[in-house]
């Protein structure tokens, strides 16, 4: 799912159903942190290995973690005293995630709503989700929903596929966050930046975000065309 090195920023690859040979969904992502830093590992976790609660040894993020978690595999630092850093991964319902992209907010956002020190991270996400759903949608509700309890430390996207979608998470803010189906007969190539642009509102079937995103830019004048919501835009 990732590990390709050496290229000046990490890249996200997003493939829909219709858009490859075989009809199969496609995630992937390079890394950007250079070789040898921190070498990876393979890792396949069943059930009794995985933890009832998550503290981390990069924020001090910490989270009770349901019962009965999914085997999946995961990507994790050689090095685990500075964050665990799961990164990439494929569950036994055959979905995959992949944490994460790190992209920007711009700093009128980060002023209203401040990045959270000790919320959720790229380090973390991997493990508190992944072992948890049963598709790529459920992946996108469960993010989303620590991310709104919890708040993040940094500005990412994530990806989600199983065998019939593909998605993409983007946070803003400490809070806030929105994702997209990609359409089927579609690829997306994603560097670091923010990539969602036009979210209809009224298509749950193609948009995700979180429940105060619309309000929370119009009540402080964010978004400055009122007859859209660019996601990218105004974010």
């Amino acid at each position: 799912m990732q590990t390709a090195r050496n290229l000046s920023s990490c890249t996200a690859v997003l493939v829909g159903k219709k858009a490859t040979v075989d009809g199969s969904t496609m995630i992937a992502r390079n890394e950007d942190a250079g070789s040898g830093i921190n070498p990876k590992r393979f890792v396949v976790v069943t059930p009794e290995d995985q933890p009832s609660e998550y503290v981390s040894t990069f924020n001090n993020f910490r989270l009770k973690l349901p019962e009965s978690p999914l085997r999946y595999t995961e990507t994790p630092c050689a090095d685990t005293s500075d964050g665990l850093w799961g990164e990439s991964g494929i569950n036994t319902d055959n979905v995959a995630m992949s944490a994460t992209e790190t992209e920007f907010t711009n700093t009128t956002m980060l002023g209203l709503d401040p990045l959270v020190n000790d919320g959720i991270g790229e380090e973390a996400m991997l493990t508190v989700v992944l072992p948890y759903i049963h598709s790529a949608r459920e992946g996108v509700k469960r993010l989303g929903d620590l991310v709104t309890k919890y708040g993040t430390c940094e500005s990412n996207g994530i990806a989600f596929s199983d065998t019939d979608e593909v998605w993409y998470f983007e946070t803003v803010g400490g809070h806030h966050w929105a994702a997209e189906r990609i359409p089927d007969n579609t690829y997306v190539i994603a560097p670091n930046q923010t990539g969602i642009q036009e979210i209809d509102f009224n298509d749950p079937d193609h948009y995700m975000y979180s429940t105060d995103l619309k309000e929370f830019a119009e009540k402080n004048h964010l978004n400055k065309s009122p007859q859209n919501f660019n996601f990218r835009d105004i974010f």
